[in-house]
């Protein structure tokens, strides 16, 4: 078995020439009459792909922007939230101010009430105490004087000595 390679390949310079022609005439035809179909197919192709990059980058930004937006709302309800929570406080202290002042102001009040009423209960218990005292005087001096000297005269001696022992 003799294999030569020149006949297996069967390759020789007519067939080869022949064969680069007819693709030449053939590429020199393609791009005659098909090739303008094939770059206006391209460009529309690359058309296609850069628009659909500019809606990509175009909907990115406004993405971006719709996150800003948020961000900056978020912010804007904290900050009012905590300036919601600030004035409640403070209503909050002044209420609880007004509170206790006002409880204070009335236990002041209820305490000088208190006073007054010891005040007028000790006055008139000290009158009543008077009267009684004057009156037994006047029943002891009475029973010992066997009304020598009448009762308003004696009534009067007795208050004026209760008074001087003030």
């Amino acid at each position: 078995m003799n294999i030569n390679i020149e006949n297996y390949l069967r390759l020789n310079f007519t067939d080869m020439i022949l064969i680069l022609i007819s693709t030449l005439l053939i590429c020199l035809i393609a791009k005659k009459y098909f090739w303008h179909y094939v770059l206006e197919y391209l460009d529309n192709r690359k058309k296609l792909i850069q628009d659909e990059l500019d809606n990509a980058k175009k909907s990115e930004q406004e993405a971006e922007e719709y996150k800003q937006k948020y961000a900056q709302q978020l912010k804007s309800a904290k900050a009012e939230a905590n300036a919601i929570l600030d004035k409640a406080r403070e209503e909050a202290n002044v209420q609880r101010d007004q509170i206790v002042e006002k409880a204070q102001l009335e236990a002041k009040m209820k305490l000088e009430k208190a006073q007054q009423d010891i005040e007028t209960e000790v006055h008139h218990a000290k009158k009543q105490i008077q009267e009684e005292i004057t009156e037994v005087a006047f029943m002891a001096a009475q029973k010992i004087l066997e009304k020598e000297i009448d009762e308003e005269t004696q009534k009067n001696y007795v208050e004026a000595f209760i008074k001087e022992d003030k």
